[in-house]
């Protein structure tokens, strides 16, 4: 087993859940395809059942039903315009707001962590350190109350 088959194997369903709702959301910005609809047609591909269907339904329902205001809320964190971003950035950082702003059962360190293995995962060869560089950010005003606790 390789390096990378070892690390597949032991995501989490929640990381998963994540994996797929990023495809669901490049798929949304790219085509327009409404929520109900990607939610549907994701939930068919193979190694769906891995993840955790619900909290992928939660993230990918949540972020394209509220995504203005996820943008508003990164772009004084962003060194250039939010339409600049390439899709799979744009999708990992619109999971974290969402994450940090609505579901404040996952702790801080796990959205970061999570968006950046996405991002190493997914996106370009230093998107990791861009959405780190944002998502830190934003964490420090999204959970200030979980970051003056460590």
């Amino acid at each position: 087993m390789t390096r990378q088959q070892a690390s597949t194997a032991r995501r989490s369903s929640r990381y998963r859940a994540r994996e797929f709702a990023l495809q669901g959301l490049y798929q949304w910005q790219l085509t327009g395809t409404d929520a109900a609809t990607i939610v549907q047609q994701l939930s068919a591909v193979k190694g769906f059942e891995k993840c955790d269907g619900g909290y992928f339904s939660t993230l990918l329902t949540g972020v394209i039903c509220d995504a203005p205001r996820f943008e508003l809320m990164l772009q004084p964190y962003l060194d250039r315009k939010y339409t600049e971003l390439s899709p799979i950035e744009r999708a990992i950082l619109l999971i974290a707001a969402f994450e940090f702003d609505c579901q404040p059962e996952v702790p801080y360190r796990v959205v970061i962590n999570e968006a950046v293995e996405l991002a190493k995962s997914y996106g370009g060869t230093d998107g990791f350190k861009y959405v780190n560089g944002v998502i830190d950010k934003l964490a420090v005003d999204k959970r200030p109350h979980e970051i003056g606790a460590r």
